[in-house]
């Protein structure tokens, strides 16, 4: 093999992130495939003169259905095991997305999430027979609220944005309970997009408070927006800058003189994990994104779980169900009559436990003095990344930052290269693109965010990749607006594909 490369072959690009060249199958559709008359299954003939309608029940009968494919098992199985291996994730290459955290996830607490104890246990079962799986909701609870500086948490919610409204659901609930729902809440421009949405489900108008020069929500801006129909403030910290908020706790002050809450958004606290408690800094609420934090698959790889912790006044208003310890064991909390100032379920039965079986597994693994290494590991490679590419793209705020650094596209202007240009290039170097565009509040945003679980290796590789395209930016900017070159499908029109998208096939169609 160094002969053949010495002599002139060409080596593989593989790096320290992905593989740029390979074996790239082209795949028509499920619909252009098969033949009449294929079939991939095996069924016996139905008996001559058999009535389908007096063996199955008339509303699960229907017609014949024009175009669907019939093909053979074989050309099925190869279809859709092309198609995966078109995919992108974690265990493919590097995967920078700012603010979503998309860290490599254990495979042991995949492998203990399908124990047949946890992946079968049907949702119904009496509690007597599901003691394993409640006494493992207990600890969860119990630990969550110790990590994050809480009276209680509720596991229920389904993810994260659903954690937000689970937690506004209760905020209002309190406020209620205390004679005024009030009507607005406060969030900064640093929030998470999902912020302003949960605010409006639950009925209430937002403000929109603006960061000051140092990329942090300044106390002065927060006392002139705060009146006594605030009903919370919403607060990412660190924000989606990556900035932490340091002055969280005259901001919390000021908000809870006026008798309002401080509800924090979580999916950033992989950042603080182990360091600092949101609840010591004046947080009342706060969802935890366990698909972000501890070990849950993100996005399409699987299920997420939001749970939301609470302080003291706000636990009766937790929703149902509620997992509490009697004597040596445990029962299911499902009853109003019980829990009379519940927001009652914000979904069927007990949440997604499988989350909570490999949130518990990582908790249980590392430890206090490991989780709090998740976090130092995850801010030391932030750092590392934007010492790196610093002074090769331009940094709009010189503010210490902690998991995740934001660049812009403000020093490739000159040569007409955007930010676009640099994410779809990227690719061409064996990495997934990172974050693009946001947040809203940096102009040509590129939001990095390496995670504590890549290797320097990895992190090297990927700054001389975003090092070659900021010199290709400066020498032949051309070349960027054609990129990517390498995958199966060029750049796209996704500006057409936004706005006219394709939603059905008809047989025949190209």
């Amino acid at each position: 093999m160094e002969r053949a490369a010495s002599a002139g072959a060409e080596r593989p690009e593989t790096g320290a992130m992905g593989a740029t060249r390979g074996l790239a199958m082209e795949e028509p559709l499920l619909f252009e495939q098969g033949s009449p008359g294929r079939c991939g299954v095996s069924l016996p003939e139905v008996p001559p003169g058999t009535d389908p309608a007096s063996e199955i029940p008339k509303e699960l009968l229907r017609g014949d259905v024009a175009g669907l494919p019939e093909m053979d098992e074989l050309s099925v199985v190869r279809h859709f095991t092309r198609l995966s291996q078109w995919n992108w994730g974690i265990d493919t290459g590097f995967y920078p997305l700012g603010s979503c955290t998309m860290k490599y996830n254990p495979k042991s607490s995949e492998a203990l999430a399908r124990l047949p104890g946890f992946a079968l246990a049907h949702p119904l079962l009496p509690a007597s027979m599901a003691q394993g799986a409640l006494e493992l909701m207990w600890r969860l609870e119990r630990a969550l609220s110790e990590i994050g500086g809480f009276a209680a948490t509720t596991l229920s919610p389904a993810a994260g944005a659903h954690g937000e409204l689970t937690g506004l659901m209760m905020i209002r609930a309190y406020h209620v309970a205390h004679g005024n729902p009030r009507r607005k809440v406060l969030i900064p421009d640093t929030a998470h997009g999902t912020n302003p949405a949960s605010a409006a489900l639950n009925g209430y108008s937002t403000v929109e408070l603006e960061s000051g020069s140092d990329g942090r929500l300044h106390p002065e801006t927060v006392a002139r927006a705060m009146d006594d129909d605030v009903a919370a403030i919403m607060i990412t910290n660190p924000n989606t800058l990556g900035i932490f908020e340091s002055h969280i706790r005259e901001i919390a002050d000021i908000v809870h003189a006026r008798g309002g809450l401080v509800y924090g958004d979580g999916a950033n606290f992989n950042a603080v994990l182990g360091v600092a408690r949101p609840g010591d800094m004046g947080f009342d609420v706060m969802q935890y994104n366990l698909h972000k934090t501890f070990a849950t698959p993100h996005g399409g790889g699987g299920p997420g779980s939001g749970p939301v912790g609470v302080r003291g006044d706000l636990v009766p208003f937790l929703p149902l169900p509620v997992v509490e310890k009697e004597g040596p064991g445990y029962r299911l909390v499902t009853e109003t009559s019980e829990r009379p100032h519940t927001i009652g379920k914000v979904r069927e039965f007990w949440g997604n436990p499988g989350m909570f079986v490999r949130a518990w597994a990582l908790i249980r693994e590392l430890g206090p003095d490991g989780l709090r290494r998740v976090a130092e590991l995850a801010v030391l490679n932030a750092n590392y990344v934007r010492a790196g590419l610093k002074g090769h793209f331009n940094l709009p705020y010189e503010t210490d930052t902690l998991h995740e650094v934001v660049f812009d596209d403000k020093s490739q202007k000159d040569g007409g290269v955007t930010t676009m240009d640099v994410a779809k290039r990227l690719i061409d170097h064996g990495s997934h693109p990172p974050t693009v565009y946001f947040p809203l509040v940096v102009h040509g945003a590129l939001m990095i965010e390496p995670t504590e679980t890549e290797s320097k290796e990895t992190l090297d590789a990927f700054v001389r990749a975003m090092r070659a395209i900021a010199a290709e930016a400066r020498d032949d900017p051309d070349a960027l607006k054609a990129a990517p070159r390498k995958p199966i499908r060029a750049r796209l029109d996704e500006t057409r594909a936004a706005r006219k998208p394709v939603l059905r096939w008809t047989p025949g169609e190209k």
